[in-house]
């Protein structure tokens, strides 16, 4: 039975397991992704002539197999590694982690045991990479990024920046139009590459390739992207280890920097050291024409040897701390120069807390040369609102990273969100070349204000429901059904009571008109792309299947209004991701096979492509009411009981000489009981209580047997139904009943969040002015009549 992709993350992420304790993640990363590494190259590479990477004898991970169980398997991993790492120029990249550290990995049988175990988890057959696809479809690129977050994560403050989160390198990819890339030979950039994910992000999204050059200060971070070149099927990239500010490593013949067709980059935020090893004042590459940058901020810094390491026509996407955007003195007269250069193009603004080792909001700044010099503006984006909490962190959703590519490729201006800002704006006194978005974009909810005259005399403001006009754009009869016109002008009065709202927006008929329509659109593309679900096989590419299924529910919820089309994109992809992701994978690899497994714990099986309960409903019908039927005849029982210990188990109850130590009626203590009182008038009534709820007690345990007896044979003729099933049949309930019902169920709450959020707001406005400050008034002065006759009558003056 194949694995799941989802377990197979969590297999990974255990081997992490067997090394926590000893060292901390930015430590333990090392080790597994080496071994990652070796498993990778030994499967796509072993006893293969004229490739890029060499496998020696004595050099792979068969070899390292070979080690488990053993008392030297430390020193023999290393031997391993290092045979691995002499012929492919990989010193100092693979060798970085001493698998014979006792201070790390533990002594002796300790070592042995976690060294192995480790072993053990790479040697899985799932995790065979020989026929891995440089397509990106491939299990191991996504496995290697489920690590390097988690690793990120669990890194802490100061050891998490080697790694961007994929969401923004994928925003970063396709802002800067690499898509258009004509050949290999057009290059990209990344001066402070980490593990290399950003500048992989950035390359996979050029469809003929492009040649990768990246610079790392860390050395052990440099070796971390060097094999991440090679995992990804990029063996070519060129990574350097050095200081690029001090030392950058391409450059021309002629010793000017290298330049490149795009860049991309996430430099340390506010580098107090960025001065170290050279003078700025004095840089040989005129990088700081513009200005000096402050001694103890590098932001500048890194952003004008990016500028500079583009060429004319060059474009790239920088992330940088928002701070640049509008710090003063020495960085206002650079980013002035810049802005007047125009060479950025544009600005995102991103939800804080997004970034491993800082929470504070960054932004990214995409830089444009061609054409710079008839730019007349920059195009601005305010997506700081748009994401989910992760644990600590912050996230894009697949909704945000969609909005914020769709909004800046196209120029949309979308209002509280983006717009193009002209450089006479930017320039003028008020703004002095300030680039703060909130100067431009003001993405405030509004305030909700409340009338005055309203509160006094009663009535909802018009202001208040004309507010809700986009509600009455798409529904125009229902506002006359819900209010009528007060007494006075400009207020409305309510029609129905406010615990009435809802049910009378959902039947009538503009809002069911309205569902209709997302219904429709809903059936359109479910048709359209059933018998292309149908028609998948062995070796389907899943991420394919994603993208077109995505990218077609977004465009057809495109043109209808009341709805947001990214809302619906996020409630497929959340469903692609939870459950559809992992049944493609399956079906990538075996077909349309339904193997089942089963639980030893619960005792009972299930399939993970076609769950039984999808079975049960459709072909079993009669024997899920008869269990529901008991299961309720015992719900009623229980009842009873409960009833029953309520009533008689107090401290003087008749049940209490049958309650045990743990506070527990037992049916054995009262079959003693009944035996100790039998016959005895005296305790007439305690037996009487006794006898039934001993009775109820062996209802519930009877029915309770028929339960299991239904449930074992129901799970029997679900086990044969399960071997009569043709691929056909397998093919309808699975797209059908499986995947297409469940996103329509999701479309349907959509639908019925819609209609909660205009009734919410209409029943909090009835409320809000239901009851008038003079009659909140008259009744404060009722109750004090009424206190005052009480402490009269009681004798006290006041």
């Amino acid at each position: 039975m194949a694995i799941k992709k989802s377990e197979l993350y969590s297999s990974l992420w255990k081997s992490c397991d067997e090394l926590r304790g000893s060292m901390d993640a930015s430590q333990y990363k090392d080790y597994v992704l080496v071994l990652l590494f070796v498993k990778y190259v030994t499967d796509k590479y072993e006893g293969q002539e004229d490739t890029l990477i060499e496998v020696p004898e004595g050099g792979s991970f068969k070899d390292m197999i070979a080690l488990k169980g053993s008392k030297d398997i430390g020193e023999g991993i290393n031997t391993i590694i290092a045979k691995l790492a002499e012929p492919n120029d990989l010193k100092g990249v693979i060798d970085v982690a001493d698998f014979d550290a006792d201070d790390k990995l533990g002594k002796g049988k300790e070592k042995q045991d976690k060294l192995s175990k480790l072993i053990s988890i790479f040697e899985h057959p799932s995790l065979n990479f020989s026929r891995n696809r440089a397509e990106g479809d491939d299990i191991l690129g996504d496995a290697y990024e489920y690590l390097m977050r988690n690793f990120a994560t669990q890194s802490g403050k100061s050891k998490g920046q080697f790694y961007t989160p994929a969401e923004v390198s994928r925003v970063m990819a396709k802002v800067i139009g690499i898509s258009e890339a004509k050949s290999q030979e057009q290059s990209i950039y990344d001066m402070t590459c980490g593990s290399g994910s950003l500048l992989l992000k950035a390359a996979d999204e050029s469809e003929r390739g492009v040649t990768i050059y990246g610079q790392e200060k860390d050395n052990a971070t440099a070796a971390l992207a060097k094999m991440n070149m090679i995992l990804h099927d990029n063996p070519t990239a060129t990574i350097w280890q050095d200081n690029t500010l001090a030392n950058p490593y391409y450059k021309n013949p002629d010793s000017s920097l290298k330049t490149f067709d795009f860049c991309v980059a996430n430099p340390p935020f506010s580098d107090k050291a960025w001065t170290n090893g050279f003078d700025p004042s004095n840089d040989e590459y005129k990088r700081f024409e513009d200005g000096i940058p402050p001694k103890k901020n590098g932001d500048f810094a890194y952003l004008m040897h990016f500028i500079r390491s583009l060429k004319s026509n060059g474009k790239g996407a920088i992330i940088l701390p928002h701070g640049v955007l509008f710090r003063g003195n020495a960085e206002a007269e650079i980013r002035k120069n810049i802005i007047r250069k125009g060479y950025i193009k544009g600005i995102i603004g991103l939800p804080q807390n997004l970034f491993y080792g800082t929470g504070i909001p960054a932004c990214i700044i995409v830089i444009d040369k061609e054409n710079s010099h008839s730019r007349t503006g920059i195009f601005m984006i305010d997506a700081s609102k748009g994401f989910i909490k992760d644990g600590n962190k912050n996230r894009l959703r697949e909704q945000d990273i969609h909005k914020m590519v769709d909004v800046y490729n196209k120029q949309l201006e979308v209002e509280k969100y983006s717009r193009m800002v002209l450089h006479s704006e930017i320039s003028n006194s008020k703004n002095n070349y300030n680039l703060n978005i909130t100067r431009y974009i003001d993405s405030q909810e509004e305030e909700d204000i409340q009338n005055i005259e309203a509160h006094l005399l009663g009535g909802i403001p018009k202001k208040d429901i004309e507010d809700l006009r986009v509600f009455w754009e798409t529904l125009p009869e229902l506002r006359d059904v819900l209010f009528k016109e007060n007494h006075r002008k400009g207020f409305y009065d309510l029609k129905i009571e406010p615990n009435g709202v809802n049910s009378t927006i959902q039947n009538h008929s503009n809002f069911m008109s309205f569902t209709n329509s997302v219904i429709d659109i809903f059936m359109s593309w479910q048709n359209q792309h059933l018998s292309y679900l149908k028609n998948m096989d062995i070796g389907v590419k899943p991420k394919q299947v994603k993208f077109d299924l995505s990218e077609d529910i977004l465009q057809k919820y495109a043109e209808l209004e009341l709805i947001d089309n990214y809302d619906i994109y996020q409630l497929f992809m959340d469903y692609w991701n939870e459950t559809m992701q992992d049944d493609v994978y399956l079906i990538a690899d075996d077909g349309w096979k339904v193997d089942y497994a089963y639980d030893v714990k619960k005792k009972t099986f299930d399939c993970d492509l076609l769950p039984k309960q999808i079975l049960i409903d459709k072909y079993f019908q009669g024997e899920k009411q008869k269990i529901e039927n008991l299961e309720a005849e015992k719900e009623s029982i229980k009842q009873q009981i409960i009833e029953l210990e309520d009533e008689h188990g107090g401290e003087e109850g008749l049940l209490l000489g049958v309650i045990n130590d743990k506070d527990k009626f037992t049916k054995a203590s009262i079959q003693k009981r009944l035996k100790d009182i039998k016959g005895e008038d005296e305790f007439y009534d305690e037996q009487e209580i006794l006898e039934k709820y001993l009775a109820l007690i062996e209802i519930e345990s009877n029915i309770g047997k028929k339960i299991k007896d239904a449930y074992s044979n129901l799970d029997k003729k679900v086990a044969i139904k399960y071997t009569e099933l043709t691929i056909d049949d397998i093919k309808n309930l699975v797209a059908h009943e499986k995947w297409m019902k469940a996103i329509g169920e999701s479309i349907h709450t959509e639908i019925e969040r819609i209609s909660q959020r205009l009734s919410q707001r209409i029943q909090l406005l009835a409320e809000r002015y239901e009851i008038t400050l003079p009659q909140l008034t008259n009744y404060v002065i009722e109750l004090d009549t009424r206190v005052d006759g009480h402490i009269k009558n009681m004798g006290f003056k006041w």
